[in-house]
């Protein structure tokens, strides 16, 4: 990259954090203090910008840098991430938004609590939503390490590994500082950029090849080196029954997920209404659905007009393909149309991560605070005190968590974000929806049953991604040079999903007491109505 790239980048970047800041810092001289005020922004919001910060919340690095770099190198196969992650969104609309908004308060756990004993299942669910949204985090911070090493001209492992720890910081501080009320305001502004953004790259994609889609197709074929087989199932996960179970546990994994994302529920909370809850759905789901149609248009386009081979050579996992396809359609390296375009993108693109981070970073120390923290408290007081004590702790676990994100992005810096997204993705299909459904549909369901279910899906789901190649045993693995991998598969979600939901059952089913039927016709009726829903 040259000179003017970097500048223009980097003021861009200057200029996108200095408008996050202002919103923090608006926000905090504004703030009431209360755990309402910091977990759910007061519930003050609308469906409408709720919906467009869900869909900034969702619409990640993975999808952006990832969905984009996986069509490029893999062609049909790539789109399979993003089918997955759009027909999540149906699960969520009918099963699952207006119901947990209406049983819950600020965290998952509240919702699956709400029939059982109190402390073993927060400790629980606190544990396995804290772990999703740390490996969700290590995906952006991935993201945003791919990034800036495509910026610098690939300046080393420095510069990424400071752009990690810049990240982090910035997760950190407005987190701490702006609570839930700052964060939504910087996923609006950001989801709003990422719009414009792709819709912008997809009409000069359009326009390069006359909106002849059979000729866009044609060409990412020819240039991706593998001809017709390009635009074909099997490219990926075509090579033999490992790869084909692989493709069959990661759309498990996608599909399944998405309801069992700590950072995407908690988003329910902060409108004011069940059916503003339903209604942010529909507003995240046409968003959201129209950016994945964008992104299938830059993936081809990124094959077509830079080839797959360039792709790799920038970043093995394909993460830098649109801000490179954003180079070459604004007129190629040293151009002012392409500087301009490439900076652009690249600002975009660092917005997204950081807004996504900031979701994460918040839904996580929430589950610290309010699970964790206020489940191992003894005594465990109540009142304003109590509360304040526990907005305390969230700030404080904001940091701890950002530390552990920033250790574990140095080490995944050469995947592919949207595969890591994948995992975590697998991790909350595994341990948090089969609990979340079942406590919200099984009139049976006790204690042993949550938490045999919530365990039953994460220590399988962790255990196997370490025992699996993406950790050892392959050029691409956390540790290349080691070689334990005995799981042959990289997304674990074909067998810890339906641990999880076995365990439940049969957790349920051995379970020394009944279930509570008072409660659960409470919980049925709050869930059902709203009536005494926060």
């Amino acid at each position: 990259m040259t000179g003017d790239h970097q500048t223009l980048a980097l003021v861009l970047f200057s200029a996108f954090i200095a408008v996050t800041l202002a919103i923090t810092t608006w926000v905090s001289r504004r703030r009431r203090g209360s755990a309402e005020e910091f977990y759910a922004g007061g519930r003050l919001f609308s469906p409408m910008e709720n919906g467009f910060a869900i869909a900034g919340d969702y619409m990640s690095a993975a999808s952006f840098l990832g969905i984009c770099g996986a069509i490029a190198l893999f062609g049909y196969d790539g789109m399979l991430y993003l089918v997955g992650f759009l027909v999540a969104w149906l699960l969520v609309l009918f099963l699952v938004a207006e119901l947990v908004r209406n049983c819950g308060r600020f965290t998952l756990a509240d919702v699956v609590a709400a029939r059982m004993r109190e402390r073993p299942v927060r400790i629980a669910v606190g544990a396995a939503s804290v772990t999703v949204s740390v490996l969700y985090l290590v995906a952006q911070m991935v993201g945003a390490g791919s990034l800036v090493s495509l910026l610098l001209d690939d300046a080393g492992a420095q510069a990424r590994t400071w752009m990690v720890i810049g990240v982090g910081a910035l997760m950190v501080f407005y987190v701490a500082f702006g609570g839930m009320r700052a964060t939504t305001w910087i996923q609006i502004v950001k989801a709003v950029l990422l719009l414009g953004g792709a819709l912008a790259l997809t009409a000069l994609v359009v326009l390069r090849f006359h909106g002849d889609a059979n000729a866009l197709l044609d060409t990412a074929a020819e240039r991706s080196g593998h001809g017709k087989a390009f635009l074909a199932p099997g490219l990926k996960y075509g090579g033999g029954w490992t790869a084909r179970l692989d493709f069959i546990s990661l759309g498990l994994a996608l599909v399944l997920g998405t309801g069992g994302l700590p950072h995407i529920l908690s988003r329910f909370y902060t409108v004011p209404t069940a059916r503003a809850a339903r209604r942010s759905a529909v507003w995240a789901i046409g968003l959201i659905g129209g950016f994945y149609l964008m992104t299938v248009v830059l993936g081809f386009g990124a094959a077509a007009v830079l080839g797959s081979d360039a792709v790799r050579a920038s970043n093995t996992g394909g993460n830098t393909a649109v801000p490179l396809l954003a180079l070459d359609l604004g007129g190629g390296a040293g151009s002012t149309g392409g500087t301009v375009l490439f900076a652009v993108v690249a600002a975009v693109a660092f917005a997204t991560i950081l807004a996504v981070v900031a979701g994460l970073t918040l839904a996580s120390s929430a589950s610290v605070a309010h699970d964790l923290h206020a489940s191992l408290r003894r005594p465990r007081t109540e009142g304003q005190r109590a509360r304040r004590s526990e907005v305390a702790v969230a700030r404080i676990a904001a940091v701890a968590v950002g530390a552990v994100a920033i250790g574990l992005a140095l080490l995944a810096r050469n995947l592919n974000v949207a595969f890591l997204v994948g995992l975590a993705f697998a991790v909350a299909a595994s341990a948090n929806l089969p609990a979340l459904l079942y406590a919200l549909f099984w009139r049976r369901f006790t204690t042993r049953g949550a938490l045999w279910s919530v365990y039953g899906g994460l220590i399988p789901a962790l255990t196997l991604v370490a025992l699996s190649p993406v950790v050892s045993g392959s050029p691409d693995a956390l540790f290349p040079g080691r070689d334990f991998a005995v799981f042959p598969l990289a997304n674990p979600g074909v067998v810890s999903i339906p641990l999880g939901f076995l365990m439940g059952w049969l957790g349920t089913v051995l379970s020394p007491e009944a279930a509570d039927g008072a409660r659960h016709a409470e919980t049925e009726v709050r869930a059902l109505t709203g009536a005494g829903a926060a």
